[in-house]
């Protein structure tokens, strides 16, 4: 089977909003040091990296990660590249003639390129979605939509473009690297550390290319 990792290494390095803490790992065994064995500890805001939102992450009464369903983080899913579009918008989603089947939708954008030059400053210009955007994946029942950056809508925007896809249970996957991905169909697996009570959660995402499959 060809598995695609489609998710971004944890380091200290990679961008982060501003006003999070973003990842530190320190090591407090070492058997350099004399102890038995090495062991780590790492202090993270949870939508660091590759990353899911949860419902609760802007909907007081939404489910908690370890609430969502299997069913929404692994199955059929489409890739599409929206390159260069600065900002993604219903008419944009509109012109791709999607599948009607389909209802976890992976955005490829420039950000992408972002991993692949090794650019790790934080840029507050990523490209994400606008509020209508956020109202076509509702209509269309996507169930999980997925993005190349820290965030599914611009830095600059209010929390709208969450609150309408979270208000209707979609799950959001953030900060995947859809580098080198091609458009098409694919089966997603995409699994948070399942941590009780949370609004979000790292997460491992791997892409299976079902055309070698079949």
């Amino acid at each position: 089977m060809s598995y695609i990792d489609i998710s971004l290494g944890l380091h200290a390095k990679l961008p982060h909003f501003p006003d999070t803490p973003g990842f530190h790992l320190e090591w407090f065994k070492r058997i350099e040091r004399g102890h038995d064995c090495n062991n780590s500890k790492i202090e993270m805001d949870v939508h660091f990296g590759t990353h899911i939102d949860a419902p609760c992450h802007f909907i007081q009464s939404g489910k908690t990660v370890d609430q969502l369903s299997p069913d929404v983080l692994i199955g059929p899913a489409w890739v599409v590249d929206l390159r260069p579009v600065p900002a993604i918008t219903a008419s944009h989603l509109s012109a791709l003639s999607l599948p009607g089947k389909i209802t976890r939708l992976l955005i490829r954008t420039n950000n992408s390129d972002k991993w692949k030059s090794g650019e790790f400053n934080f840029d507050p210009d990523f490209v994400a979605l606008t509020k209508d955007a956020a109202h076509w994946m509702v209509e269309r029942k996507i169930r999980l939509v997925g993005i190349d950056y820290l965030s599914v809508q611009r830095y600059h925007d209010r929390s709208l473009v969450h609150e309408i896809l979270l208000e209707a249970e979609i799950v959001i996957v953030e900060g995947l690297n859809l580098m080198g991905v091609k458009p098409g169909e694919y089966e997603l697996i995409c699994l948070p550390i399942k941590i009780v009570g949370a609004e979000g959660a790292p997460s491992r995402a791997f892409l299976r290319n079902v055309r070698k499959i079949r």
